[in-house]
C-alpha cells in the first residue's frame, strides 16, 4: 500500500513497526511559506528511525515532515500554526491560510484511514496487533557543546505506555522492555524506562483506545545517542546495534503473543 506521503508494507506478522516522524519532505506550498531553517527542522524530526522498521513485516514509513502535518498530534493541533505548538520555533513567513491547513488535514485523515485498514487486517489474520511506534528525541538542548541533558530524566529508551489500559498487554510490554534492557549494548546495557520523558503520542493513544484488548501500541522513544542531533551525522555502528536489539525485542513480543493470546487462525 503506497501513498505519496507514506509507504505501508504488509506481511504475515502480528507486529507493525512505524516511523511516522522519519520524513523530511515538504510539499511545495508548505516549503514556499516556511522560514524555519532546514537544520532546525531536521533537529525536531526523527531522522533514520525508518532504518529500524524492518524488525516487523508490517511497516509504516512517513516521508513528509511533521512540520507539514504532525500525525502524532491530535487533529486540531496537527498543523503547527503558532510557535507555542512547535517548541517556540518561528516556522512561517506568514500564518498558513485556512485552505493550506485544510489540505494538510486531508493528509492526516487519509493516514489514519490507511492505518485503520492495516491494523484491522492484522487483527483479522492474527487476532491481535502490536504497534511499535519508533521515535527519537534530543538530549543536547543546550547546544552542540553543552553538557547532555540529565540522564535521570532522559533514559536511552523511553517507552510510552500510559494509554495501554488492558492488563492483558502487560506481559507484552514487559517482554519488549526486558529484552531491550538485558541484551548487551557494547560494554553496557541500555537504560530502558517507561513514561519518564514521554508517555506516548496521539497515534499510540488512538490505537490503544480504539482496539483495547485486541491491539496495543508502544511508543519507543530512542534518545539520539545514535546520531549528532545538531549536525545530523549518523553513527552507523550504534544504529545497527540498536536495530539488532529492537529485532530481538520484537521476537520476544511474538513469543509472548503466541504464549498469551490465541491466534485468529
Amino acid at each position: 500500500m503506497t501513498h505519496s506521503e507514506w509507504t505501508i508494507t504488509t506481511g504475515d506478522d502480528p507486529i507493525v513497526a512505524t516511523a511516522i516522524h522519519a520524513g523530511h519532505q515538504l510539499r511545495d506550498e508548505i516549503a514556499q511559506l516556511m522560514q524555519l531553517p532546514e537544520a532546525d527542522r531536521l533537529r525536531e524530526e526523527d531522522p533514520f528511525t525508518d532504518y529500524w522498521v524492518n524488525i516487523a513485516k508490517n511497516t509504516v514509513v512517513v516521508h513528509q515532515s511533521r512540520f507539514e502535518v504532525d500525525l502524532n498530534r491530535p487533529r486540531e493541533k496537527a498543523v503547527f500554526v503558532t510557535p507555542e505548538n512547535a517548541w517556540g520555533l518561528e516556522i512561517w513567513k506568514v500564518r498558513p491560510p485556512d485552505d493550506l491547513i485544510a489540505r494538510s488535514l486531508e493528509v492526516y485523515d487519509a493516514f489514519y484511514s490507511d492505518l485503520t485498514k492495516l491494523c484491522d487486517a492484522v487483527i483479522e489474520a492474527h487476532g491481535h496487533v502490536v504497534v511499535l511506534d519508533l521515535h527519537s528525541y534530543n538530549h543536547r538542548r543546550g547546544g552542540p557543546d553543552a553538557p547532555v541533558d540529565d540522564p535521570e530524566l532522559n533514559p536511552e529508551i523511553n517507552l510510552g505506555t500510559e494509554s495501554i489500559e488492558a492488563e492483558s498487554w502487560e506481559p507484552v510490554v514487559a517482554s519488549f522492555a526486558t529484552t531491550m534492557s538485558n541484551l548487551p549494548f557494547f560494554d553496557a546495557n541500555l537504560d530502558v524506562r517507561a513514561n519518564v520523558k514521554f508517555k506516548g503520542g496521539n497515534m499510540t493513544r488512538w490505537i490503544n483506545a480504539r482496539y483495547g484488548a485486541r491491539g496495543c501500541s508502544i511508543a519507543v522513544e530512542m534518545k539520539k545517542i545514535y546520531m549528532d542531533e545538531w549536525s545530523g551525522a549518523l553513527d552507523e555502528g550504534i544504529t545497527a546495534t540498536i536495530g539488532r536489539l529492537l529485532e530481538s525485542a520484537a521476537k520476544s513480543v511474538r513469543t509472548t503473543l503466541a504464549d498469551q493470546r490465541p491466534s485468529a487462525s
